[in-house]
């Protein structure tokens, strides 16, 4: 068995099943496309949700990738042990209905044996204990003896999760050797012990779990195989574990490099070398498939990754940023199979350092944090931090635990674990509830009639080329009073129905773009369009109201597409795809699409950046579309094979699922565009059909996700012409010509100013004799003085200015103010040093003078304020202040 690095492993898989008939597809982003119970694909298979559900049709019936994946329940463990990771690649073969196990079998065995040359007698198949076909398989066509074959349960070898496809399953193990195991004599597949590592697993998808727990044939059955990458290397180098692995060495021995450690010879070390290792991969991938750090969903596993590999950073006496130099090896070990990594390389180390620099001032943050509820144990002669707070420091401000331990304990305290923990487990409890919630079913349904769903013909759609057409109505759908839809054969005037056709000329809301509106006319019948859907097995679903008539099941219609809203959302959709390119031109390659709304009245784009754009910026890219719609480019439409269109180097929506055969759309000619793209919409003929274009907004919507709001054609002449009407409204109020304007505001804007300061200077001047009379009119507390009276005070730093200045005059006392300002009730208390030493405490004086005027406040013994709701009352409050006054001087 000749030693294979992890990368030839990777492409000699691929090409092995390329060789039989299989389209290799590049691995699909770690953010999941419409599957809402999953925050980062976690397994090689879960991407084909829709391929073995029948949602969408697969570009082919073989396929076969190398998918990235990440799993963080046992986050925790990463590093403790060398088994666990968070990040890890998934090799994979599958079928949708077409071969099934008597060939994935014998080509699992082929590739393994033949391709790899892994010794024969090193390699254990298990089954399912009721599957007697593979395992006839395995003993008459493989021809491995009976004893080699092990049958296990449903636990080990049955493959299901809740309802829908699921089946048995054949897992291949690789024999490490007798020193791996556990000696006993019926040792083998199975076992607990590390003797035998499983490899890859075979999964027959033939049966379709029922509500009631039962099981049902497959009309269609599927083969769904995954291969962990990392093990089989394992396996190919002859290492123990996936740190050892060439690819991850490589990482493992660049941090060890940075720290100047050496693996393998401190535990503790060890464990901060396998966390950085492992976290770096992961945060790699995810920033270079999108994600961004945040304080929820997956954003928050990326800033918990990588704040987990700053802080190992720092035990092992990193004290630099170091992030990024780890990230650097990540890329180059990846760049072949994961091309991306290059072209997003500068984004991605641009966000990894952001964030590490973001820890650091966490850190500083949370130490200050932490040091207050230290110094509060302390005066309360507490010696443990409780671990609520503890908690809180982890999830509010990202303050590592065992950061929280090591001060404490430098502070002789310790941390309630316990409490921590359960915290913890009470957030995982609630996100597991929410989770299940919206997942009950692996799989998912649909309200259309069961007739509507088993008819597969798809509709025609001829609106690329048509504006209308002639079709005939296939099926009417009603709904009932509580919204169940049901079919019929025919409807009248007022019905709301769902309408399917042979063929339309009306868009669906598809790909961001809104649908069509229209007319559809018939013998004595007429309908208008409320919206076009689309089904997955291609049928449009047209919702009308039947304004004429009536219509009946199978009866000819007229389909006319509303020309000017056509006309409009093509100019703001063949907008999007040009201010896309010019986003990237300006800022950066890394821009992705991260959604999009294409309407008739405006357009919206939605794309992945870290930080708001400058207005230069925005003026930039606003310029260059409208040089684009100057220049009045051809747009053209081709629809080709993927792998063409990809050879072109058009731009696929990153995480999107194509079929065999795309539709590119291309700004320019395909050898020289200015913008190319996969995409399905409806576009104009050429860019300077757009007319104008004008960027409305840019605003941050989540972290790392910014949204331009956009208009074009009439949309920007009702916009200048709205500003061109405010400007000569603006021109009259100020009595200004149009050059003139911001000279006669900056004018105005300095008038201002003086009369403000005019006006201060003689609220400061009416302060001071207001301040000079309290203070001469001062009554004797026990031996102090005591202003306690209303005052003429715009707001509350105007009376507290006032006050300030009577404690200067008095010396050694007390000033109680009170103040009313349009209706607001405003309470401040100062004190001397000496008068704070002879018992007073503004906080209490104030507290139970603002109970009377209906308000509450408080503050320290020298200073207090507070705000009330009844004037009325503020005589009675200043009574009350004096009397507390009185009773705290002894």
């Amino acid at each position: 068995m000749e030693p294979l690095g992890l990368n030839e492993i990777r492409e000699r898989y691929l090409s092995f099943f390329e060789s039989k008939g299989h389209l290799r597809l590049p691995s699909f982003s770690l953010v999941p496309r419409n599957d809402p119970s999953i925050l980062l694909i976690n397994a090689g298979m879960t991407p084909m949700k829709p391929y073995f559900t029948g949602a969408e049709v697969p570009p082919r019936k073989r396929v076969t990738t190398c998918q990235k994946c990440i799993r963080t329940p046992d986050i925790e463990n990463v590093g403790h042990t060398s088994r666990h990771g968070t990040y890890f690649e998934m090799l994979g073969n599958f079928s949708f209905g077409d071969y099934f196990k008597d060939e994935v079998i014998p080509w699992a065995w082929e590739f393994l044996t033949k391709t790899l040359e892994m010794p024969e007698d090193k390699l254990w198949p298990s089954v399912y204990e009721e599957d007697d076909e593979a395992f006839a398989i395995w003993r008459d066509v493989i021809g491995l003896p009976e004893n080699r074959i092990t049958r296990l349960g449903k636990a080990d070898n049955f493959w299901e999760h809740g309802t829908g496809p699921c089946g048995p399953c054949s897992e291949i193990y690789f024999d490490r050797g007798e020193r791996y195991g556990c000696g006993k004599p019926t040792c083998r597949p199975g076992c607990e012990c590390d003797r035998f590592v499983e490899i890859w697993n075979l999964v027959f998808s033939q049966f379709d779990r029922q509500e009631d727990g039962t099981y049902l044939p497959l009309k269609q059955k599927n083969i769904d195989t995954g291969a962990g990458l990392e093990r089989v290397a394992c396996v190919m180098q002859g290492v123990d574990n996936l740190f050892e692995v060439d690819t991850v060495r490589k990482i493992l021995d660049t941090v060890c490099e940075i720290s100047g450690k050496t693996y393998g010879v401190n535990h503790d070390d060890d464990v901060a070398i396998r966390v950085i290792t492992d976290h770096m991969r992961s945060s790699t991938m995810m920033i270079s498939d999108g994600v961004l750090p945040s304080n929820e969903g997956r954003g928050y596993v990326l800033r918990r990754l990588m704040r987990r590999a700053a802080r190992f950073g720092r035990l092992l006496g990193i004290e630099d940023s170091f992030l990024v130099r780890i990230a650097e090896v990540v890329v180059d070990r990846n760049k072949d199979a994961y091309p991306e990594l290059i072209t997003r390389k500068d984004y991605i180390m641009k966000i990894i350092a952001q964030e590490e620099q973001a820890f650091g001032r966490t850190v500083a943050a949370g130490t200050e944090i932490l040091n207050q509820m230290i110094a509060g144990c302390k005066s309360s002669g507490i010696t443990v931090l409780a671990g609520e707070d503890a908690f809180k420091l982890h999830d509010t401000y990202g303050f590592p635990l065992d950061l929280t331990k090591e001060i404490a304990t430098d502070n002789g305290l310790t941390v309630d674990e316990d409490g921590f923990k359960a915290a913890m487990k009470h957030q995982k409890d609630t996100a597991r509830a929410a989770t299940k919630a919206i997942n009950d079913t692996a799989w998912g349904g649909t309200e259309l009639p069961a007739e509507v769903v088993a008819d597969k013909n798809a509709t025609t759609f001829v609106g690329y080329s048509e504006l209308g057409c002639d079709a005939k109505l296939i099926h009417i759908i009603k709904a009932d009073e509580e919204g169940n839809l049901y079919p019929e054969e025919e409807a009248f005037e007022n019905d709301e129905i769902i309408a399917v056709f042979d063929k339309t000329s009306l868009y669906a809301t598809m790909g961001g773009q809104v649908h069509d509106n229209g007319v559809i006319t018939g013998d004595g019948f007429e309908a208008s369009v409320i919206s076009v859907d689309k089904d997955n097995s291609g049928k449009f679903l047209h919702k009308l109201l039947i304004t004429r008539g009536a219509v009946r099941q199978g009866a000819q219609v007229r389909i006319n597409t509303d020309a000017a809203m056509r006309m409009a959302i093509a100019r703001n959709h063949t907008a999007t795809h040009i201010l896309q390119s010019a986003l990237k031109s300006v800022l950066g390659n890394h821009v992705e699409q991260a959604g999009s709304l294409v309407a008739d009245d405006r357009l919206r784009f939605d794309f992945n950046h870290f930080q708001a754009m400058t207005k230069e910026e925005i003026a930039k890219v606003e310029a260059i579309v409208n040089d684009v719609v100057l220049q009045d480019i051809p747009v053209i439409t081709r629809e080709m094979a993927i792998s063409d269109a990809q050879k072109l180097g058009a731009t696929a929506l990153f995480g999107e699922k194509y079929g065999s055969v795309v539709r590119v759309v291309s700004v320019g000619d395909f050898d020289n565009p200015f913008d190319m793209e996969f995409c399905g919409g409806t576009h104009l003929k050429s860019s300077g059909q757009i007319g104008q274009f004008r960027i409305v907004s840019e605003a941050g919507i989540a972290a790392g996700t910014r949204r331009i709001e956009a208009v074009t054609g009439a949309k920007c002449y009702e916009m200048s012409k709205a500003d061109r009407d405010l400007i000569d409204e603006v021109c009259g109020a100020l009595k200004s010509g149009r050059e003139q304007i911001v000279e006669r505001i900056n004018a105005l804007h300095g008038e201002l100013k003086s009369l403000e300061k005019e006006i201060a200077d003689i609220e400061k001047a009416k302060a001071g004799s207001f301040a000079e009379n309290a203070a001469a009119k001062a009554i004797e507390i026990g031996g102090i003085k005591a202003v306690i009276s209303t005052c003429d005070a715009s707001d509350a730093s105007a009376l507290r200015d006032t006050a300030d200045k009577i404690r200067d005059n008095i010396g050694n006392g007390v000033v109680f103010l009170a103040s009313c300002s349009e209706g607001k009730v405003l309470f401040t208390a100062m004190a001397t040093k000496s008068a704070v030493d002879c018992g007073a405490h503004c906080g209490n004086i104030i507290r139970e003078a603002a109970k009377i005027a209906g308000g509450g406040g408080g503050g320290r013994p020298d200073m207090a304020q507070a705000g009330g709701k009844d004037a009325s009352r503020i005589p009675e409050a200043l009574a009350k202040a004096e009397e507390v006054l009185r009773s705290q001087i002894k």
